[in-house]
């Protein structure tokens, strides 16, 4: 059979036509990956938690006796002066009604004690004439020994008679005073609630209480008119400028925090961030449960805040807030996305994109923060990586980046 070289040139082309049809179906896609760079640039790591603004002192304003609480002349909010302005009037308690009986007895009381006083009085009156006695006794036996007639133990025997005279006199005067302190406070049995609230009707009954500080009252127990006892509390005050902020963190957390750690304070209603400085961390923590059922140490830190009054207008006492507190920041570091980074080996990896193929690539990382984390050593700046690798993407494999597809 003879080939003529038209049938040679024919049989090339469906060689080659065949051979395109195997190598496009038995071709290897490059797998669509997402690719971004590793970075130079300022990072910060921060630990997040909501907070709570407190006033840092409040003044409680309590009874200073057991009576009853007028209606209160402050309402929350109201703006008060350091020891001029009236923010609580307590009335002394009264005394209680008495029965038949009760009253029977007061007023047999009264009748003693005024039996008592009479009596006493009486003493009073015998003393005063036994001083007059001994006094003109003295008197006479001075002048005899004056004038010789008289002896010196005369004179000694009416000057012990007058010194005890004058004694006698000053304890009947006492037992004068003592009776009628005794009449007075069995009168005091008998009076009457309404005339025990002002006897002398000049309005001087109640103790008014003024405000300890310049503030705001934050909190009023009771509006309304109340009894109290002593120590009650009636109100409280604060100034609302003095703002501090507490949040609860975990206790793995707080150590880590340095000392006046920075922090941004966000979501607390205004349009800016707030700066807020670390005071201090509470040196003991309690066991709280979350919301899902664990038990965690959690411990209260304090937060003075930096930023000025007329930045957070209208901030005020027990408002929520939300801190990121920075734990460690640099102006310049190597840094990749965490979605980037996966295990290998006990170490961390990327993978990284030449050509258009991956190549697995070990790195060291130091810090990580909320999105990123921080590269120590195994990367360049500029390096391509892959975001979100899957299963299909392996050292060697050809990848393209997913965005050139669409």
């Amino acid at each position: 059979m003879k080939i003529t070289s038209r049938s040679v040139i024919l049989i090339g082309l469906v060689t080659l036509f065949v051979g395109g049809l195997l190598y496009t179906a038995f071709k290897t896609d490059p797998v669509p990956v997402d690719l971004t760079d590793a970075t130079l640039g300022p990072m910060q790591v921060t630990v997040n938690a909501d907070g709570k603004t407190r006033i840092r002192d409040i003044y409680e304003v309590a009874a200073p006796l057991t009576g009853t609480a007028r209606r209160s002349p402050v309402e929350v909010g109201d703006r008060v002066v350091a020891g001029q302005t009236v923010v609580a009037v307590v009335e002394p308690a009264a005394p209680t009604l008495l029965d038949s009986r009760a009253r029977i007895q007061a007023e047999a009381g009264v009748r003693e004690a005024q039996a008592a006083r009479n009596q006493a009085a009486s003493t009073l009156r015998k003393a005063e004439e036994d001083l007059a006695y001994a006094r003109s006794q003295y008197d006479r036996a001075r002048e005899l020994v004056e004038r010789g007639v008289a002896s010196i133990t005369r004179l000694e025997d009416t000057t012990q008679q007058l010194a005890s005279a004058e004694a006698a006199r000053d304890a009947a005067a006492s037992g004068l005073d003592m009776a009628q302190g005794a009449l007075q406070r069995a009168r005091a049995a008998l009076i009457d609630p309404e005339l025990a609230e002002d006897p002398d009707g000049n309005g001087d009954c109640c103790v008014q209480i003024t405000a300890p500080i310049d503030g705001v009252v934050l909190e009023v127990d009771t509006i309304s008119e109340r009894p109290v006892t002593i120590g009650t509390r009636l109100l409280s005050i604060g100034r609302p400028d003095d703002l501090e902020i507490v949040a609860d963190l975990l206790s793995a957390d707080a150590v880590r925090l340095p000392p006046g750690a920075r922090a941004m304070v966000d979501r607390w209603g205004g349009d800016q961030i707030l700066e807020a400085r670390l005071r201090k961390v509470e040196p003991v923590a309690s066991t709280k449960v979350s919301a899902l059922g664990i038990e965690e140490q959690r411990v209260d830190a304090l937060f003075d805040i930096v930023s000025p009054a007329e930045d957070r207008r209208g901030l005020g006492q027990g408002f929520f807030v939300f801190l990121r507190i920075v734990e460690w920041d640099a102006t310049e570091t190597l840094q990749v996305p965490l979605s980037a980074l996966f295990r290998q080996n006990g170490g961390w990896a990327v993978f990284t994109v030449s050509d258009g193929i991956a190549r697995l690539t070990p790195v060291e990382i130091g810090r990580r923060g909320e999105t990123t984390a921080q590269i120590l050593s195994g990367l360049q700046a500029g390096a391509s990586v892959i975001t979100h690798p899957s299963d299909e993407v392996a050292d060697g494999v050809a990848v393209v980046e997913r965005a050139t597809l669409q």
